[in-house]
C-alpha cells in the first residue's frame, strides 16, 4: 500500500468534502463563514475595519493549506541514478515546518529533519523540503504528518532506511487551555536501516543537535 492510499481523504479532492456529495464550498460560501464566525465572536462583520477581512482570511487559507492541491508522488518522481555509486545518508536539515492542529485550526511552527539512505537513485534536494511543505500545509497532528513524510520517501524511493523528526511548538497549547509557552513537541519516525541500526540512528540524532 502506498502513501497516497494510505491518507485520508482530502477536503477538495475527487474523494473528498461532502457538504453536498463531492461539491466543495464556493469562495462566496467560504467568505460567508468567516463573516459568521466574526459575527459569533461578537464583533460586526459591516464595521470598517472588517469588511475586507472575509476576503483577507480565505486569501490566507487558500496560502495556509495549499497542500491539499500538492502531489506527494509527483514530488518524489524525478529521480536521478548517476551518483557515483553513492550509497550514504542524504539529509536535509532545519526544514521550516508551519502548519495548523487540525483540532483547533491554531498554528505549530517549527523545523523537521529528514534523512534517507538511497539505493541507486536520489530525488533533488528541494523536492524533499517541497515534500514536506506539501504535508505542512494541511490540518494535521504533528504525529500523522511524521509517519506521512516517512511514508512517502519509503514507497516512492525504495530507500533503504527513512528517518523523520519534527520540533514544533502548538499555539493551541501556548495561547489557550494550559496557556503553556516554550513547550515544543517532538516526534520521530525511523525506517529500515535507520530503525535497526542503532549506530545510523545515532549519527542521524548527532547531525540533528549539531550546530
Amino acid at each position: 500500500m502506498d502513501a497516497l492510499s494510505r491518507e485520508r481523504t482530502l477536503i477538495g479532492s475527487d474523494a473528498g468534502l461532502d457538504l453536498e456529495p463531492g461539491k466543495r464550498p464556493t469562495r462566496d460560501e467560504a467568505m460567508a463563514a468567516v463573516r459568521t464566525l466574526l459575527a459569533w465572536a461578537g464583533d460586526n462583520p459591516d464595521r470598517e475595519g472588517l469588511l475586507d477581512t472575509p476576503q483577507r482570511v480565505v486569501d490566507a487559507y487558500g496560502e495556509w493549506f495549499a497542500g491539499y492541491e500538492g502531489d506527494p508522488a509527483k514530488e518524489l518522481s524525478r529521480t536521478f541514478e548517476d551518483v557515483q555509486g553513492y550509497d550514504d545518508m542524504v539529509m536535509l536539515r532545519g526544514i521550516d515546518v508551519q502548519s495548523h492542529c487540525e483540532h483547533h485550526m491554531a498554528p505549530f511552527l517549527g523545523k523537521a529533519w529528514v534523512a534517507y539512505m538511497p539505493t541507486g537513485k536520489v530525488v533533488g534536494l528541494s523536492k524533499l523540503a517541497r515534500l514536506v511543505e506539501i504535508y505542512a500545509k494541511r490540518l494535521q497532528t504533528q504525529e500523522t504528518m511524521t509517519m506521512q513524510v516517512a511514508d512517502a520517501i519509503e514507497d516512492h524511493l525504495s530507500a533503504a532506511g527513512v528517518a523523520v523528526l519534527i520540533d514544533a511548538e502548538h499555539q493551541c497549547m501556548s495561547t489557550r487551555g494550559v496557556h503553556h509557552h516554550d513547550v515544543s513537541t517532538i516526534t520521530t519516525q525511523f525506517r529500515g536501516v535507520f530503525r535497526t541500526d542503532k549506530v545510523l540512528q545515532q549519527r542521524f540524532m548527532d547531525l540533528v543537535t549539531r550546530k
